[in-house]
């Protein structure tokens, strides 16, 4: 039981560290521009070694209105929902994370409540947000931005952005295994 319960929080401290550094970086897509290279990650946009705040057309328009709304209100509202739902995912792992410290003392008074269960529970929560995040940013992305920038890929920021998805979902599934036996041994008893 504790050697899954290790696992998941190695797992998800992990998971936790990459969920941030992804939100924080400029380096979710790289394309060319003008004859040079630019970058933009969630917050801010760079080209020619300086960046700018992630704006609603990030310095270029782009043609929504085949999708009935217009550059203001679609460009921002993705990038605010990806935003938004990554920091959702930071704080549930975060959240996952006290509650499987707390799992390693599991005291009388909390019988009825399991924290390694929360703590499954959380890291599963985390995992579906950051799905969502990557989800909404690719679909924008491949949808719009891509059709834009002709020679255009996915940086290290979208890359870490996926693998912490996995890491909390093997922490989630660490934690469950971890909460079923702890079960399956109060059910038979104590040896």
């Amino acid at each position: 039981m504790y050697s899954f319960m290790g696992g998941g929080l190695f797992c998800a401290f992990v998971a936790n560290i990459l969920l941030v550094v992804s939100t924080a970086t400029d380096y979710w897509m790289q394309y060319r521009l003008s004859g040079s290279y630019a970058h933009q990650g969630l917050w801010r946009y760079c080209m020619a070694n300086k960046c700018y705040m992630q704006t609603a057309s990030i310095g270029v328009t782009y043609d929504l209105s085949h999708y009935g709304c217009n550059v203001v209100t679609m460009c921002p509202a993705y990038w605010n929902a990806t935003r938004a739902f990554m920091i959702l995912s930071s704080m549930a792992c975060f959240g996952g994370i006290m509650a499987g410290i707390l799992s390693f003392a599991q005291f009388s008074v909390f019988e009825r409540f399991n924290r390694s269960f929360a703590a499954g529970v959380m890291f599963f929560i985390s995992t579906f947000f950051v799905m969502v995040a990557m989800a909404i940013y690719t679909g924008v992305t491949l949808s719009f931005l891509g059709k834009r920038f002709g020679d255009w890929r996915f940086s290290w920021s979208y890359i870490l952005g996926w693998v912490a998805m996995l890491m909390t979902f093997f922490a989630g599934i660490f934690y469950m295994c971890a909460h079923r036996m702890y079960e399956s041994r109060r059910v038979v008893g104590p040896r």
